[in-house]
């Protein structure tokens, strides 16, 4: 229970000695320094501030949620190559705000490929329908019964969104995740869902050993099957997976043209910068959303400038003059 602060009273109001007065103020003062480091319930923030808010520990232990004031303006429109993906995703979403049946949906795969940037383009294309996200950091996750109960009563519909998510064997976050998902007493919220993103599918780490765990195990456990079985339980309570896979040559090289076209990058450029794109992914080993989000920022500021022009280096010449495919698997900078 909280309770208001207390005030000091004059000695005077209290017939109390100078040293009483002195006792008091001291003790007066004390009390408050442990009342603010008490654990405190989460209060509700200005749901009108933002559709979007973060949960944060503070360093007194105190959590807040804070309103996001500069959200990302991606709309589903903005995303390619990813159709399959959008489509599950915003059905079951559409399906949630509209109070029917949906799932908590873990994206997972390849890095860079827009599991994240799908979720803030569904936030921005359902949040007139009442969607709204909380960004939970995974060392925060087992103050989630907490945000539960701040948000069941309100009448908007909360993704609870859980970015880059992956844990090691024995995490507190680990047992407290999957206990919202399915497992409680209690009922789950009806205006909750848990969309979460992971580069692993089973959220944990896996071993090679594990495979052979059917008839043998180096630790001496009895039953080695049933620690696999755990491990696959979390991603299991996930009612909707969503797998993205690496982008091909031509997937990548229509990422960049979106990202180009949306920079201002006049039409009649966008051929010019084809062979510094592909440059660009194979010297960072990767085609991905991500590295073609990259280079466009670069190359449509020194398009700007007037300055375009491929940095030299010995491979742009198979690059520019010969094709070069870099889905051989032997394009490579050694």
């Amino acid at each position: 229970m909280n309770h208001p602060p207390l005030t000091p009273t004059p000695a005077q109001d209290l017939g109390l000695s100078p040293k009483l007065e002195l006792l008091m103020e001291r003790a007066l003062s004390l009390m408050a320094r442990i009342e603010a480091v008490l654990p405190m319930p989460l209060s509700e923030p200005d749901w009108q501030a933002s559709i979007a808010y973060r949960y944060r520990v503070r360093s007194s232990g105190h959590g807040v949620l804070e309103p996001v004031r500069q959200l990302a303006p991606l709309r589903f429109a903005d995303l390619k190559e990813i159709d399959g993906q959008r489509d599950k995703l915003a059905r079951n979403t559409l399906q949630f705000v509209q109070g029917l049946g949906a799932n908590n949906v873990l994206l997972s795969g390849s890095r860079g490929t827009g599991k994240s940037s799908l979720i803030k383009a569904c936030l921005n294309e359902y949040a007139h329908l009442g969607l709204r996200l909380i960004e939970v950091d995974k060392s925060d996750l087992v103050d989630l019964p907490d945000l539960m109960d701040l948000v069941s009563h309100r009448p908007e519909k909360f993704i609870v969104f859980c970015d880059d998510l992956s844990f090691e064997e024995g995490e507190a976050s680990y047992k407290a995740l999957k206990s919202i998902l399915d497992g409680t007493v209690s009922a789950s919220s009806a205006n909750v869902l848990i969309y979460a993103t992971s580069n692993r599918r089973h959220l944990l780490p896996e071993y090679m050993q594990e495979n052979l765990s059917h008839s043998s195990s180096h630790t001496g456990e009895i039953h080695p099957g049933e620690g696999v079985e755990e491990k696959i339980s979390l991603s299991e309570r996930f009612g909707l997976w969503i797998s993205f896979y690496p982008f091909s040559q031509d997937e990548y090289w229509s990422i960049v043209q979106q990202w180009l076209v949306y920079m201002k990058l006049p039409p009649a450029a966008l051929a010019a910068a084809q062979a510094p794109a592909l440059l660009w992914a194979l010297e960072r080993g990767s085609r991905s959303g991500r590295v073609a989000y990259q280079f466009a920022k670069d190359y449509s500021a020194r398009a700007t400038q007037g300055s375009t022009a491929v940095t030299d280096h010995p491979r742009h010449g198979a690059i520019a003059d010969q094709g070069l495919d870099l889905d051989d698997d032997n394009a490579s900078l050694d």
